[in-house]
Order: structure tokens, then sequence, then C-alpha cells
């Protein structure tokens, strides 16, 4: 269980303990768990010195934002981080910022499952190579791809305004966010 930068975890101390002016508390792995009911278990193991302690979650790392807060872990981390594992580094990058900056996963109230099944039909792929511009390397591969030029004379080739018809692209139809393009939906 592991995302792009590193492993998740989580440093947990409580509320009674943060009140009473100590940041007591300890990192826990978050792939050392098979899900979150053994990671509760072990913080409230961890800190079983106090009566019904209120879990406070003081820093993470590794962990999207919109899975966790400093009360909470949602439900759907372990199973994220399942299905991020089986991907590479721009897919798990491209996922998260699916799952943040356009779908709103998982405060959408879509599954997991539905999420990944749109967002496979919605990525188009990483362009942030050997253009400056991923919007425009993504319309060069799109005019390839598609045959939109072939069988125009290469002369009329070297007139197509490339930029002009990612503009267009991107205007409706496909949207780019750190260099990784979606189609819109």
């Amino acid at each position: 269980m592991k995302n792009s930068q590193n492993t998740p975890k989580i440093y947990v101390g409580t509320y009674g303990m943060y009140n009473s002016g100590s940041l007591f508390g300890k990192w826990f792995d978050l792939s050392e768990y098979n899900d979150a009911e053994e990671f509760f278990k072990d913080c409230y193991e961890y800190h079983r010195n106090e009566f019904l302690p209120e879990l406070m979650f003081q820093d993470w790392e590794g962990i999207p934002d919109f899975l966790i807060s400093e009360c909470s872990l949602h439900e759907g981390t372990f199973r994220y981080f399942e299905t991020v594992s089986e991907m590479d580094e721009d897919r798990v990058e491209a996922f998260e910022l699916y799952c943040s900056d356009i779908v709103s996963w998982p405060t959408n109230g879509n599954e997991l499952e539905e999420t990944l099944e749109n967002f496979n039909e919605a990525y188009q792929g990483y362009y942030g190579g050997v253009m400056k511009d991923p919007k425009t390397e993504f319309t060069y591969q799109y005019v390839e791809d598609t045959g939109m030029l072939a069988g125009a004379p290469s002369l009329l080739e070297r007139y197509f305004d490339y930029e002009a018809f990612g503009r267009d692209l991107f205007l409706d139809g496909y949207s780019e966010y750190d260099g990784h393009v979606f189609l819109d939906s």
C-alpha cells in the first residue's frame, strides 16, 4: 500500500493529551494494516492509558487530504491505497487529481469502483514531456491518433495551427491538470 510519494502514515495522538499540553502520540504506518478496523484497534491500544480516548490525527504523510482530517479517516482509505498500488506513478498522481479536483471523491457519494471506472474512461494520459505546453503536446498526439490530417498534402500539414486547435479542444471537451489530460464528462 504505497502512493506516489511514500508510505502512508499518520501521527496519532488524542484530544485529551493535546488539551493537556502534550503532543504524545505515535506514527502509524498504514501499510502494516489490512483495514481500518485493525488500524483503529492499534491506535486505541496504544492510547489505552486514557479512558475513552478521542483520537487526533496530528500529522500525516502520503495520504491525500480528501481521505483524512484531524479527526477522521475516510472508510475507503484502505481500498483507495489497494487500488492505486496497482498503478504506475503517473496514474497514481492522475487518479489523486481526478478524485480531488475533478469529481470530489469521496464526498460526491460515488463508490470507489465507479470512480475508478469513470477515471479510466476520462484519463487521456500525461503530457509533460517534449513540449513546453501539455495541451499542445496532447493536440499533436490527438491529431495523429485520429488521423485528422491523414491524406492531407504535407505542404498543407505544415500550416495546420496545432496551438489554435488545441485551445478549441480544451475549451469544450478536455481539461488539463499538471500535465494530465482528462476527457470532460
